[in-house]
């Protein structure tokens, strides 16, 4: 089923459950940037108690749109229909039936005042950074050259938060990774080599060192030696 009448659909569905009380379009929908790759992102309103009409809405999606299967990420219901078609469903109380960010088009129900979403702490960011460059490290050291890949990325992850951040663009599921100014490409792991590991781990702690000082200059004037340390030969 095309992505714009599974969209139809499961608007008529909530329009005639007694238990929704509102609809909304969020993410790339809702602001008119969606393709043919995007997820359709719903939030519902739910009048009472969410348990049954999550379990009801479940089946039809099953019965009615084929659902391959499906997966909770907090009041999110994630399911994944034929074709590759995710269908993200908030199932909202009504209490908490409003817009937190920018993408939000509400369909349909009356929306409440909520607080926005909080952007992630930039000190939080660079305390796991270290940690991860840390355990890069002493993977590397240890032979554990899978884990310290791990780490590393890790790291790269949290580098490209903080610079999304830094440039007031989305941070979140690195949705912002494309406007960063990030030199990433030698943060990448292209062995499992101990030379190549260390490699690219010095590559990532460089880009922290810089980033740390965006942030708090006195910070990494007493980290940054530490962490030039910590990949030294």
């Amino acid at each position: 089923m095309p992505e714009d009448q599974v969209t139809q659909r499961l608007l008529s569905l909530a329009r005639q459950d007694p238990a929704i009380t509102g609809a909304a379009l969020t993410g790339s929908h809702a602001t008119d940037h969606s393709d043919e790759w995007s997820d359709l992102d719903l939030v519902l309103a739910v009048h009472g108690d969410r348990t049954p009409v999550v379990t009801a809405w479940t089946a039809r999606l099953y019965s009615d749109f084929g659902a391959l299967h499906h997966w909770d990420l907090g009041t999110i219901r994630v399911f994944l229909l034929p074709g590759w078609t995710e269908v993200d469903i908030t199932f909202a109380p009504e209490a908490e039936f409003g817009p937190r960010g920018p993408q939000w088009r509400t369909l349909f129900g009356s929306t409440r005042v909520q607080e926005p979403f909080g952007d992630p702490d930039p000190a939080h960011l660079i305390g796991l950074s270290w940690h991860h460059a840390l355990h890069a490290r002493t993977c590397v050291e240890r032979g554990r050259a899978w884990q310290a890949e791990h780490w590393i990325g890790a790291l790269r992850a949290h580098l490209i938060t903080l610079a999304c951040l830094r440039l007031g663009v989305p941070s979140a599921h690195a949705k912002g990774a494309h406007l960063v100014d990030l030199p990433l490409e030698p943060t990448l792991v292209r062995s499992l080599d101990a030379e190549e590991l260390r490699r690219a781990l010095g590559a990532a702690v460089g880009l922290l060192v810089a980033e740390v000082g965006h942030w708090d200059s006195g910070l990494a004037q007493r980290l940054g030696p530490a962490l030039e340390e910590l990949v030294a030969p």
